[in-house]
């Protein structure tokens, strides 16, 4: 139970989470940093039941700081796969080894050593810190900014920096008393708490204003604000970039490229890019040393990134000659099975474009025949 002095605000969140909030997730019930650590990251825009698996996988595969420092960054990624936003798998990977080089392998006990490690904002780091340390910290994920600008009343977008900058304000100020009797565990719970509230109750989609603890001091609900708050991003039209990606298909294996360490899929492996411009046959004789043959095409389809829109065109070809180097696979390419491919370290246009290549008759039948005549495709 709360204290009889503890914020309304903080003390109805704790009351609310001994019925409601949930207490057997994977990564609770721990105080072991490096595992809450790994939650943290892997929750960063996924939601948990995507997490859960992989969260059991990522920590037997590497049990420790040790282990993830002492990977490679293919491996790391490999096992990764399709969690996306793979820049959180290569920021786990340096800050492991970071660890290990500053910190003697011993994860920070500090907010702010925290946040000093690759791919750890300002909330993730409180976060750690409350769940494996049990220090006072205040959090502003997604969930809690919607509770707060809702609650709150706040108009305008909550990414705003002098927006964002009030709710930091706010969820410092409603913090439970650090003097009260059995501090110990209340800012735990209240910091579960409010991630359970905005996951489960205060959602942005159909919210459950009639069960949360909080209505009665919402200003959204009292003036029937709930689904215009908090407001949305302004509009604004992204800029469209377009790309062909060669499905290169060579008995039963399709050829990957290993992206470089920087820029978009940095590290991954992904169907080799062609400007848009160029010519198909003489493109590949040049880039790869190889004769290529047209198979029917596959339709156009979208991907969107933060910045900019990307149309990417798929351009499937059977392999009619190739040299030695690129037929056992030179400096950063590689021909894959279809099903190894999927355990790679690829993105997400590649993972859907595998399932399409499923779909595709003629280009599945290629695949899976060797012997399959381009004289079939016509």
């Amino acid at each position: 139970m709360p204290d009889k002095n503890m914020p309304e605000f903080a003390a109805k969140l704790i009351d609310w989470h001994g019925l409601h909030g949930r207490k057997n997730l994977p990564w609770q019930n721990t105080r072991d940093p490096y595992a809450i650590w790994i939650s943290e990251i892997m929750l960063q825009q996924t939601q948990v039941s995507t997490v859960i698996p992989y969260y059991a996988r990522f920590l037997q595969r590497y049990p420790d700081i040790g282990a993830l420092a002492a990977a490679s960054l293919d491996d790391v990624l490999a096992q990764w796969s399709g969690l996306g936003y793979y820049s959180r798998g290569r920021n786990l990977h340096k800050a492991a080894r970071r660890i290990v080089e500053d910190h003697g392998g011993k994860f920070p006990d500090k907010a702010d050593a925290i946040q000093g490690l690759p791919g750890v904002g300002r909330s993730t780091a409180a976060a750690i810190a409350v769940f494996a340390y049990g220090k006072r910290h205040a959090i502003l994920d997604g969930n809690v900014k919607r509770i707060l600008a809702r609650y709150f009343g706040m108009d305008g977008y909550p990414g705003v920096k002098t927006n964002e900058r009030r709710l930091w304000e706010k969820a410092e100020e409603l913090l439970p008393d650090p003097g009260g009797a059995g501090m110990g565990n209340h800012i735990e719970v209240y910091t579960q708490a409010l991630m359970d509230l905005g996951a489960t109750v205060c959602t942005r989609a159909r919210p459950k204003c009639a069960v949360c603890p909080l209505r009665e001091g919402c200003l959204a609900f009292r003036e029937s604000r709930v689904r215009e708050l908090p407001m949305r991003r302004p509009g604004k039209r992204l800029p469209e970039r377009k790309t062909s990606l060669l499905i290169l298909i060579r008995q039963g294996k399709i050829l990957l490229e290993k992206r470089l360490p920087a820029g978009v899929w940095a590290s991954l492996w992904c169907f080799p890019e062609m400007p848009g411009d160029e010519d198909t046959h003489a493109y590949c004789n040049r880039c790869f040393n190889m004769e290529v043959g047209l198979l029917p095409p596959m339709d156009e389809f979208h991907h969107t990134f933060t910045h900019f829109r990307l149309k990417i065109r798929p351009l499937p070809l059977q392999v009619v000659s190739l040299s030695p180097e690129i037929a056992e696979g030179d400096a950063g390419v590689k021909w894959f099975t279809p099903d190894e491919a999927l355990g790679a370290a690829i993105p997400a246009p590649v993972r859907k474009l595998f399932a399409r290549i499923d779909d595709s008759r003629t280009v599945s039948r290629v695949l899976w025949h060797s012997s399959y005549s381009l004289e079939h495709a016509k």
